[in-house]
C-alpha cells in the first residue's frame, strides 16, 4: 500500500506484505497492517514472520554468518559507512516514516536519523580496533593470545518508541563486530524499524543472509529467542516482556542483554536553578509523549522550592502544543495505541481518586494525551509506582536529602535519574546515592550517547550494558589460544 510524500522510498512494491530474509519474500504468517495513531488510517502492509519463517532465517544466518566473520574490519567497515551514506540520502523519507509510524513529531524523527548515524559511525571504530592482547606465555619462549571473536547469530527484538534508533543502536555493533542478525521490530513500527533499516544495510552493501528482518507479534519474538542458531539476545522493551525473553534464551542458555523499564527521578534541590529545573523536567516528562523508558516518572522537588518549581512546570505543560505531528507548531503528537492510551488514563484517573491533584491535562481526546501535572502524590497513588509511559509528571515534595534519596530509591526499576543544584559537588555527591544505572547532573533523565554504556539497575535491565566499548563486551567472545613456541 503505497504512501505519500518522500516515502516512496523503499519501493513499496517490492516489499509490501512480505519479510526481508534472503531478499523480500512471502511470509507464512500473513501480513499485517500499519495504522497511522494520528489519523488511524492504514500506513502499509508488511510480512508477518511465522515460527518457521524465523527457523528458516536462524539456518540460513548460521550459514551466513561464519563468511561475514571471516571478512575483514575494512569490508565490515565498508558496509557500516554504506548504510550511513543511504540514510542521508534517504533523510526526508525516513523522518517521515518515523512521524507517521510512531506518532513523533518531525523533530524525534531527526533525533533518531542523527542518533542511528552516530551508532554507525560508533560501530565503525569498534569494528577497526584491535580484536585481542598478547599475554604473558605459560613456558619460556611460547606464545599465548586471547582475542575476541563474534558470537554467530545474534536475535534483536526492539520496541516501537524509536524504532530506528534501537535498532541501529544493537545491529550497527553486531553486524559491525562480524556476527549475523535476526531482526524482529514492534508490530506497531515494522517500517521504520524493519523495512528501512533492512534497505539502509542492503544499500549499504551487506551480503544476503547476514541480515533478517522478521515483523511479528509475541509468537515471532519467542521464536527468535529459543531459535537455535541464535547466541545471544539483546531485548528492549517492558520488563515484563523481558522476564519472558529471559526465560526462553535461558533454555539455550543464550547470552541475553535486556534493557528494560524506568520509574526515573528528577530530583531538584533547593539551591537549584528552579526555571532550568522546570524546562528539563518538562523535556524529561513530556517529549515524545513521556513514551521513553528514561522519561521523568517522579518529580522530587525540595519543600522550599516545589511551589515554584510546579508553577513553572505547569506553565511548560500548557505552553505545549498537541495534534498531528505533521502540523507545523505541534510539540506532542498521539501517544501510539488505545491500549497506550488506557492506561495513562487509569494511572492519573486512579490517582485522582486517591487524592491527588491535576494541576495541567488529565484528560484525553482519542490518542492525544496533553501534558499533564500532578501533586498531592503520596505512595498509595498507582502514579507514584508504576511506569507511565506518557506526558504526566507526579511532583513529590521533600526536606532532606535523606528523604529526597529514599523517595527516588523506593522502587524496582534503576535506569536513570537527574539532579539539579546550583552546587556540583553536592548534586555529585547526592547522584551516588541513586540506585540507578546512569544519572544526569542539572539536566534531564532522558538522554542517549552511542558512547555511554546504556543500561540500568534492579529490573530496569540484568546488568548488562549497550553502547561504546560495552557492545564489543555484548557482541563477542573471548578466545585464547597457545603455542609450545612463537607463532
Amino acid at each position: 500500500m503505497p504512501v505519500d510524500g518522500e516515502r516512496t522510498w523503499p519501493d513499496a512494491a517490492e516489499w509490501t506484505g512480505k519479510i526481508y530474509s534472503e531478499g523480500w519474500r512471502t511470509a507464512e504468517g500473513g501480513t499485517r497492517q500499519v495504522i497511522e495513531p494520528a489519523t488511524g488510517e492504514p500506513l502499509a502492509e508488511v510480512g508477518v514472520a511465522s515460527p518457521a519463517d524465523v527457523a528458516r532465517a536462524g539456518a540460513r544466518a548460521a550459514r551466513a554468518a561464519s563468511d561475514w566473520a571471516a571478512a575483514t574490519a575494512s569490508d565490515r567497515v565498508d558496509v557500516l559507512m554504506g548504510a550511513g551514506r543511504a540514510l542521508r540520502e534517504h533523510i526526508g523519507a525516513v523522518r517521515e516514516w518515523i512521524v507517521r509510524e510512531s506518532g513523533g513529531v518531525p523533530a524525534k524523527g531527526d533525533y533518531e536519523i542523527a542518533a542511528g548515524l552516530a551508532q554507525l559511525e560508533h560501530a565503525i571504530g569498534l569494528a577497526s580496533r584491535p580484536p585481542g592482547e598478547v599475554l604473558a606465555p605459560q613456558v619460556p619462549g611460547g606464545t599465548s593470545l586471547a582475542w575476541r571473536v563474534p558470537l554467530g547469530v545474534v536475535g534483536v527484538i526492539t520496541p516501537w518508541n524509536a524504532p530506528l534508533l534501537f535498532a541501529m543502536r544493537a545491529l550497527a555493533p553486531a553486524l559491525g563486530l562480524g556476527n549475523a542478525a535476526l531482526l524482529k521490530p514492534d508490530p506497531l513500527t515494522p517500517v521504520s524499524g524493519g523495512v528501512l533499516v533492512a534497505q539502509l544495510f542492503r544499500e549499504g552493501g551487506l551480503p544476503e543472509g547476514v541480515l533478517h528482518v522478521l515483523p511479528g507479534d509475541a509468537a515471532t519474538g519467542r521464536a527468535v529467542a529459543a531459535d537455535r542458531h541464535v547466541a545471544m539476545v539483546s531485548f528492549t522493551g517492558s520488563t515484563e516482556v523481558g522476564r519472558e525473553v529471559a526465560r526462553i534464551a535461558g533454555e539455550g542458555l543464550k547470552r541475553v542483554s535486556l534493557e528494560l523499564g524506568g520509574k526515573n527521578s528528577i530530583i531538584v534541590l533547593e539551591d537549584a536553578d528552579v526555571e532550568a529545573a522546570a524546562v528539563a523536567g518538562a523535556m524529561s516528562s513530556f517529549g515524545y509523549q513521556g513514551q521513553a523508558c528514561v522519561a521523568a516518572g517522579r518529580h522530587v522537588v525540595h519543600a522550599d522550592v516545589v511551589e515554584a518549581y510546579t508553577e513553572a512546570l505547569v506553565r511548560q505543560a500548557k505552553a505545549l502544543p498537541i495534534g498531528d505531528p505533521r502540523d507545523e507548531g505541534v510539540v506532542l503528537g498521539p501517544v501510539i495505541s488505545e491500549r497506550q492510551a488506557a492506561r495513562i488514563e487509569r494511572i492519573v484517573d486512579e490517582s485522582v481518586a486517591f487524592g491527588a491533584r491535576v494541576l495541567a491535562g488529565g484528560s484525553r481526546e482519542g490518542l492525544f494525551y496533553p501534558p499533564t501535572v500532578l501533586d498531592r502524590v503520596d505512595r498509595s497513588m498507582p502514579v507514584f509506582h508504576e511506569e507511565i509511559f506518557g506526558p504526566v509528571a507526579p511532583v513529590i515534595p521533600f526536606r532532606g536529602e535523606d528523604e529526597a534519596v529514599e523517595i527516588a530509591n523506593d522502587t524496582a526499576y534503576g535506569l536513570a535519574a537527574a539532579v539539579h543544584s546550583g552546587s556540583a559537588p553536592r548534586a555529585i555527591a547526592l547522584a551516588q546515592r541513586l540506585r540507578t544505572g546512569m544519572i544526569h547532573i542539572n539536566d534531564v533523565s532522558a538522554k542517549d550517547a552511542a558512547n555511554a554504556p546504556f543500561g540500568g539497575m534492579g529490573v530496569s535491565g540484568n546488568a548488562s550494558r549497550i553502547g561504546g566499548t560495552a557492545s564489543l563486551e555484548q557482541f563477542t567472545q573471548w578466545r585464547w589460544m597457545t603455542a609450545p613456541g612463537p607463532l
